[in-house]
């Protein structure tokens, strides 16, 4: 009986057909692996711009914070962990900062400008800030006490504090508690939020951050931008005499003369992208090459355009709505503000990320620190809320390398320069018109200075209370807290908008469906 047979290929033919049926049968294992060694090994890419702001905006079904996705530039983590991290340490830095030790802040509010003349003060009620009887407070943080401290061994006519404003370590100008000319302040009774000063005045302190304190590094910062506020956001002029008489009429006359340039979002997520488009222009400090600018400027402006952006949120957060007359947050200004700059969104990720590794590295020198309250079990509390807040940002990934700067061969001048920047920026804060304004400012930009100094002036053994303890004041804790809660409330605010922009986008679908 004949046997069927199979055609005999050729050997090159059959060479040929294993070849192939390899590639099929082995293309996606390869493609897993790498997918794989990609995502594991591969730097994390920074997010296109448009598509970052779009991200925030966007509902996340399995989480309940924003979307963005990517690498934060300059950092060694991503967007999600530091929402993570936000998630994890919101409310907790919200309870440490209405306590006691975190609440009260002493200052000197009224020490002069030195850099000009300012006549642009604010009239307006809601400028001024009620100050604390220290009599109330503990008797260890009362003017007394902490002069007592102060008393040099070599004599009273001996005052080496009146004669040096600063430590070398000092990133900023250090509120003295001993000063006589300072009062206390009960933080959570005198709130940040937009007091209606604005205008020549406000625009002025920006400048002289921007242009003369920021390494003239900024100078395309509202270059081709016909439709967005500039980066010193400096607001229409509203007559001191409106500000003193009616307050409420003069927040209205500001917001109706700056509702005109804030561009409406549209309920269509077509047009939203086009919208995001046409208002970008060239990313503020011009960073399309890198190595144009170095990596210490680079982080230094940042800092200060995250501390901007983040003051920006919070008027859009509680903005006057002249249809209702209440205050809230509005969509429009967000996306105006900040979604026309998306590298000033991205800059308050990196600044939170720089705050909380500052604090994380201050978790062993404030595990022995004395929470000082008057009260014993008041001061436990406190450390303890303190230490579970750092223990919990701890379990997330490092957010700042700070071992990274400063290292070249002009480190020393670079660091210094960098330095004296910042230092000059505290002081500007003493040219601020607006008292709660000043307030909010100083304690800011102590708060970043207090930051700056944790990473770049210390080493971790050097962190230690008992063998050191006079590497912190009180006042440098207490801002650092309060500046941590800020940026946190920024981000938070960000969910608010989220869930405006989604309202909007879903009565849209709602409309479409019905038609």
């Amino acid at each position: 009986m004949n046997k069927s047979r199979l055609p005999r290929l050729k050997p090159h033919l059959l060479l040929l057909l294993i070849f192939i049926t390899l590639v099929f049968v082995l293309q996606p294992v390869y493609s897993k692996t790498v997918d794989e060694s990609t995502r594991l090994k591969s730097p994390l890419q920074d997010p296109e711009p448009i598509q970052f702001v779009e991200n925030v905006l966007q509902e996340n079904d399995s989480q309940d914070y924003c979307n963005p996705q990517g690498q934060i530039k300059d950092t060694c983590c991503d967007y999600r962990s530091v929402e993570d991290i936000q998630q994890d340490i919101f409310e907790k830095i919200q309870s440490l900062v209405k306590t006691k030790f975190f609440r009260f802040y002493k200052l000197n509010l009224w020490r002069e400008c030195p850099f000009w003349n300012d006549d642009g003060l604010c009239m307006n009620r809601d400028c001024s800030v009620e100050t604390t009887d220290e009599a109330s407070l503990p008797e260890e943080w009362r003017q007394p006490a902490l002069s007592a401290v102060q008393i040099s061994p070599k004599g009273s006519l001996f005052q080496p504090f009146q004669t040096c404003q600063y430590k070398d370590q000092d990133f900023c100008l250090i509120e003295d508690e001993s000063d006589a000319d300072g009062v206390y302040v009960d933080l959570t009774e005198n709130p940040e939020r937009f007091t209606g000063y604005a205008g020549t005045s406000s625009g002025r302190v920006w400048k002289a951050i921007y242009e003369e304190n920021c390494f003239n590094i900024v100078d395309k910062m509202t270059e081709g931008c016909e439709t967005c506020n500039n980066v010193m956001h400096v607001g229409p002029k509203v007559d001191d005499q409106i500000r003193s008489n009616n307050p409420l009429k003069a927040a209205e006359s500001i917001a109706e003369a700056t509702q005109g340039n804030f561009v409406k979002v549209p309920e269509d997520e077509e047009k939203f992208d086009r919208l995001l488009n046409d208002l970008a222009e060239n990313p503020d400090g011009g960073f399309g090459n890198s190595e144009e600018v170095c990596l210490e400027k680079r982080v230094y402006y940042r800092l200060i355009s995250g501390l901007h952006s983040s003051i920006s949120i919070h008027i859009c957060d509680e903005y006057f709505d002249q249809a209702t007359g209440k205050w809230g947050p509005n969509l429009d200004c967000f996306v105006n503000r900040i979604g026309s700059h998306p590298e000033r969104l991205q800059n308050i990720y990196f600044t939170y990320a720089l705050v909380v590794r500052a604090v994380t590295k201050l978790g062993n020198y404030l595990e022995d620190y004395n929470f000082c309250t008057g009260e014993s079990e008041d001061d436990k509390s406190i450390k303890s809320g303190v230490l579970d807040l750092i223990n919990n940002a701890r379990a997330c990934p490092a957010t700042f390398d700070e071992t990274t700067m400063f290292q070249g061969p002009d480190a020393r001048s670079l660091k210094l320069e960098f330095r004296d920047h910042f230092r000059n920026v505290s002081r500007i804060m003493d040219c601020v018109g607006c008292e709660k304004c000043r307030l909010w400012g100083k304690i800011q930009t102590t708060g970043l200075g207090t930051a700056l100094k944790v990473l770049f002036s210390y080493g971790e053994n050097n962190l230690n209370p008992k063998r050191n303890p006079g590497l912190l004041e009180r006042s440098e804790i207490v801002a650092l807290f309060n500046t941590l809660n800020r940026l946190s409330e920024s981000l938070q605010a960000i969910k608010k908008f989220r869930q405006l922009y989604h309202e909007r986008t879903e009565h849209h679908e709602v409309k479409k469906k019905r038609h």
